[in-house]
């Protein structure tokens, strides 16, 4: 552990070169002019053992991998440490700001956690909110049992027709050259896998599987379900995804016996990457991805009741808000992963100057150091915070965004939602009035109806149109 201590020290002074700080350096003139008025948080779950689903990983090496201290796709001991860590920080940081007083305890809808029904993000919301109001046990709201993926969080195609789904496959074909040359450019990255894999030795060689593949790559984009990948990729994502998380789980910067130097590392966080945004960052595919997330971080930011709001899913939804939002999220800094590290948090600060309301937009996540050395956080050991920005946006000179213009991006992506024809049969539920008595049918914002009502709604857990 006392070997990341120099790390953490440099993600610190690295925090406080960056020109706008959120959270942990705003100056006193600053708080003169505006008062913080709402925090909303889009939260990706933080450290989880490899997902169940990419099993076939454990076959790509004669080594044996780490011993996890939670079940195939949960949250981590560790991650749930980290989590609460971070609660602690975000507590300490709305109490200075006068948000929240300290030790705190919720009245009516002043707060509100929301998780994903998976174990992981459930469990991220409960760690968090421990750290956040200790004095306060908070529920965590969530819709379905365990391990069921609430439509909320789920980045699914709620629309299709086969027009636009040409669109979305051309988008992916004029990202980064198309997907084999994207592919292709991780070549020496896949290499080095293999060999710190010892992938020729492994069980996977008794079926000829000596290399990693990709040339079979192909994509379903379908009505009622998320984007998919099929081929050898997906093993490749797989692989990058279970070595990246053994490192934050093992304090090692090392694999199976080879040191790996930061740079390989964040290369081996890219070769996963590339199947996100592959699957997630088009914007015509955004648009629809994430429309029930967008919808309430919009309704979220125009509740004058609410305080404090913390969403939480996974880095598909990071991913997919981004690029519907068009935000244009900074390159990491003392990470792994290049845009949305494990545990990372899309912070949208309300700030009122007393005749207008503003928005600063901010990354929260923690250092690669603080997540392998359990650091302590505060405000004088932040995580790292870096602002994110808005394309075609201009932030006045404290860098904000007005409430208003940000409102109008939201109606806009909304908008291009409401675009889209819906012609595919695919997937689709029934329509209105037909759903039994016994039907459970909620609304965006997590609230039971009796009968389904225009727009979309959660109907027996599909996402359903309603005309």
């Amino acid at each position: 552990m006392r070997k990341t201590i120099p790390w953490m020290l440099a993600a610190i002074l690295t925090l406080c070169g960056t020109g706008l700080q959120a959270q942990t350096k705003r100056s006193d003139d600053f708080r003169a002019r505006y008062e913080l008025k709402e925090v909303v948080v889009m939260s990706r779950h933080n450290i989880r053992s490899p997902l169940t689903s990419g099993a076939a990983y454990q076959r790509v090496t004669p080594y044996e991998w780490f011993k996890w201290s939670s079940p195939g796709s949960q949250l981590s001991l560790r991650g749930g440490v980290l989590e609460t860590e971070m609660g602690q920080f975000f507590r300490k940081w709305v109490v200075s700001e006068g948000l929240l007083p300290d030790n705190y305890r919720p009245e009516g809808d002043e707060v509100l956690f929301y998780a994903n029904s998976r174990q992981r993000t459930f469990a991220t919301a409960k760690y968090f909110s421990a750290g956040f109001l200790p004095f306060a046990n908070v529920e965590i709201t969530h819709k379905y049992q365990e391990d069921k993926m609430d439509p909320l969080f789920t980045p699914q195609f709620t629309k299709m027709n086969d027009t636009y789904r040409q669109q979305v496959l051309s988008e992916m074909q004029a990202m980064n050259g198309g997907p084999q040359a994207w592919m292709a450019a991780q070549q020496p990255t896949i290499t080095l896998m293999e060999e710190v894999l010892d992938l020729a030795q492994s069980p996977a060689a008794e079926n000829d599987t000596t290399h990693f593949w990709y040339d079979d790559t192909q994509f379903k984009i379908e009505k009622g379900d998320e984007p998919k990948m099929t081929g050898g990729y997906t093993l490749i994502n797989s692989v990058a995804d279970a070595l990246v998380l053994q490192c934050y789980e093992s304090e090692s910067m090392s694999a199976f016996g080879r040191n790996l130097t930061m740079e390989q590392w964040r290369a081996i966080g890219a070769v996963k990457e590339v199947y996100d945004a592959l699957l997630f960052t088009t914007h015509v595919a955004a648009v629809n991805l994430a429309y029930p997330l967008v919808s309430r971080i919009r309704e979220e930011l125009n509740n004058s009741n609410r305080k404090f709001m913390f969403l939480c899913g996974h880095d598909s939804n990071l991913a997919s808000i981004g690029a519907a939002l068009r935000l244009v999220y900074p390159e990491t800094e003392n990470a792994i992963e290049r845009h949305t590290p494990i545990g990372s948090k899309l912070v949208f600060e309300k700030w009122s100057d007393g005749s207008e309301e503003y928005v600063a937009i901010n990354l929260v996540y923690q250092a690669i150091s603080q997540l392998q050395g359990r650091t302590l956080l505060s405000l004088d050991v932040p995580p790292m915070v870096l602002p994110v920005t808005v394309e075609g946006l201009a932030a006045n000179a404290d860098g904000l965004y007005r409430l208003c213009d940000l409102d109008a991006r939201m109606a806009e992506t909304m908008a291009e939602y409401d675009a889209i024809e819906d012609v595919s049969a695919v997937g689709a539920a029934a329509p209105a009035g037909s759903p039994s008595q016994s039907a459970a049918i909620y609304n965006l914002q997590g609230q039971r109806l009796d009968t389904p009502r225009h727009g979309i709604n959660i109907i027996d857990g599909m996402k359903t149109m309603v005309k």
